[in-house]
């Protein structure tokens, strides 16, 4: 059985990356048939933040990934730690070394001045002595000195680390007892199952300390896939501007989870020519083996794309619901569903759809200036009062078509092209050039407002 994980610690935000990491982490495990665990690495206490542990549980319930069984903090594991640490000291696989920090910086000093490779000495690997007075020993684990650690990777082939070049006797606990990122992670990969490690390729360096760490304790090595990491347009490490930002400001930003997820497993995978995947597509098609040896390049209008043509194939009573986070509350408006038809064709994501169906449904309290020039010469104000009559006195005003009748009426009776009625109504009714149907947009205001609407915009322009 394939089991993965995901193990964010808890210092900031969930970033696009992390969830890149998390969702083929999750469809490689659930297409297999596996286990996808949630661990929160929070052993540094002087960074952790409960509010990022909240936020990350937060993205996860919004993409609706779900973590099979318990959550698992590493804070709570420390006797398990310490466990493992003892065994490898009574072993003697690890040792206490006493080397204080000035030792430390001295020797780090020495070895650069002479162009050397600044490591640890291994000074107190062997020692048989009396440890010195008044220094706490951290715990090192005995590394390889020579050979080979190959990284048997999924997506980088076989990767032949030098153990000379790599390795020291690198600190498995601190000097206060607290163990270290490496030797943790191990431990709880090994005691969890874990035998898939899909992570981003900046964990690479680390993978041969780990390796240490399972060989030490007699775990299994699981298979690892280092994934390239996502840069922006310019090839270069994505930053917050470009969108290596909160996951859930993509949520404040009117994408859809199914689009977000959509667009994160194309950065770096693929199949064939496609390029919408539903979950179950995913769960069916994704192997991490077809990862992409180079890093993704984001692309912002490939996700937009994307979200518009999820918003389009949304339900109405289901975009009723989330624009509600958008402060538009269009459940009791009698004409949702043509309001809904008319915009969501227009819109990119949902924040862009409530601002088009509040342009619609808000009453205009200004006029654009160069659509008021355009829209607002010859006899434009005796073409909108003559189509306001006739809207006044037409028997049924429901469905778009009807108001098209109305406005199809005075185009023939004054003999004019459907722009010198056009225009202008538009910048009646919403107060600009820009907007969707005008038929539409009439049968959702109904036949009172859109008078009302006319009569504002005569008496506001009309000097």
């Amino acid at each position: 059985m394939v089991v993965t994980r995901f193990a964010p610690s808890p210092t900031g935000y969930l970033h696009i990356g992390g969830l890149r990491t998390a969702l083929f982490s999750y469809l490689w495990a659930k297409k297999n048939g596996g286990k996808f665990v949630l661990r929160i690495e929070d052993t540094d206490k002087a960074r952790n933040s409960n509010e990022a542990t909240q936020a990350i549980l937060e993205a996860f319930a919004w993409l609706g990934l779900e973590a099979d069984g318990d959550i698992t903090y590493q804070s709570k594991r420390s006797d398990i730690y310490a466990k493992y640490i003892k065994q490898l000291l009574d072993e003697g696989k690890a040792y206490k070394c006493y080397m204080s920090r000035e030792e430390l910086d001295t020797l780090r000093e020495t070895q650069m001045a002479n162009k050397e490779r600044t490591k640890y000495d291994g000074k107190y690997r062997d020692f048989k002595g009396t440890p010195p007075e008044g220094v706490e020993p951290v715990i090192r684990i005995k590394a390889p000195i020579s050979g080979e650690i190959i990284v048997h990777d999924g997506v980088k082939g076989d990767v032949v680390f030098q153990a000379e070049d790599i390795l020291d006797d690198f600190v498995i606990a601190r000097a206060d007892g607290s163990p270290t990122y490496n030797f943790v992670v191990a431990i709880d990969d090994a005691l969890m199952g874990i035998n898939e490690v899909i992570r981003g390729d900046d964990h690479l360096s680390n993978t041969p300390k780990q390796i240490v760490v399972y060989e030490a304790l007699g775990f299994d090595i699981p298979k690892f896939y280092h994934v390239p990491m996502i840069h922006n347009q310019q090839g270069k490490k994505l930053s917050k501007r470009d969108g290596a930002t909160d996951v859930m400001e993509y949520k404040a930003m009117g994408y859809l989870p199914e689009a977000l997820l959509n667009f994160l497993v194309r950065l770096g995978w693929s199949h064939g020519d496609q390029e919408i995947f539903s979950m179950d597509e995913m769960k069916a098609l994704f192997d991490p083996k077809d990862i992409n040896k180079s890093a993704s390049i984001y692309n912002t209008e490939k996700l937009d794309w994307l979200n518009a043509h999820y918003i389009k194939n949304t339900p109405n009573d289901e975009l009723v619901e989330l624009l509600l986070d958008f402060d538009i509350v269009l459940t009791s408006h009698d004409k949702k569903e043509i309001l809904l038809d008319a915009l969501k064709e227009r819109a990119k994501t949902l924040k862009e759809l409530a601002t088009l169906s509040r342009e619609v449904i808000t009453t205009p309290s200004e006029y654009d200036a160069k659509a008021v020039k355009k829209a607002f010469k010859g006899n434009a104000f005796e073409v909108l009062e003559n189509f306001a009559a006739k809207l006044n006195a037409a028997d049924t005003l429901h469905l778009p078509a009807d108001y098209h009748h109305v406005m199809e009426s005075v185009v023939n009776e004054m003999e004019i092209g459907f722009g010198k009625i056009g225009n202008p109504l538009r910048v009646a009714l919403l107060g600009k050039m820009s907007g969707p149907g005008l038929d539409a947009v009439m049968a959702i205001l109904g036949r009172d407002e859109t008078l009302l609407r006319i009569q504002n915009a005569i008496k506001a322009n009309a000097n």
